[in-house]
């Protein structure tokens, strides 16, 4: 009986365990390569075949359908078609929610440089199939014709998304401070 209680004992201390370890390792999964659950949008084709930048690098998702998306123009004249980050992702998925702080002040930060926008995918599933996304978050750049030129899957920092745009050649210019004489 004693052996009995001591086997029922390692048993549960051992359920315990790998119980939390699978709950440790599904968070940093999600954390650090996005909600792969998040969206199922079916087989993907690229619309042209063509390799993106993206594709070449090797290091991020294959491009899915991009949309060619460019400013239109106004009743005041024709609008500055400037380069645009979309992040597709969700409300409630968790590295969503710790890039949107990071989206909020980029779009405040470079107004005019570059265009911020977040699509919920969960609210708008059309979208998740229409960019070709499967995983959340995903961040595409597009350049200022509509072009895609760079994709990545998972939580990117700031100073990741600022160095993709000035590898892909935009920044901000700094201005200087005028001196009068």
């Amino acid at each position: 009986m004693k052996r009995a209680n001591q086997i029922d004992g390692i048993a549960g201390w051992v359920g315990t365990f790998c119980a939390w370890t699978c709950v440790a390792v599904l968070l940093t999964a999600a954390i650090a390569g996005g909600c792969s659950s998040a969206v199922s949008t079916g087989p993907r084709t690229a619309d042209d075949g063509k390799q993106t930048a993206s594709d070449a690098a090797g290091t991020t998702a294959p491009a899915g359908k991009a949309a060619n998306v460019t400013a239109g123009s106004s009743s005041e004249g024709p609008v500055k078609e400037v380069p645009r980050l979309l992040d597709l992702g969700a409300g409630k998925c968790i590295p969503c929610k710790m890039m949107a702080p990071i989206l909020e002040e980029l779009k405040t930060d470079y107004a005019g440089v570059f265009d911020v926008e977040f699509i919920d995918v969960w609210k708008q599933p059309e979208q998740a199939e229409k960019y070709g996304v499967e995983t959340i978050p995903t961040q595409i750049f597009f350049d200022a014709t509509g072009k895609e030129v760079f994709r990545h899957v998972g939580f990117f920092s700031k100073e990741e998304i600022l160095a993709k745009w000035k590898e892909v050649g935009v920044e901000r210019k700094e201005r200087k401070e005028r001196k009068d004489v």
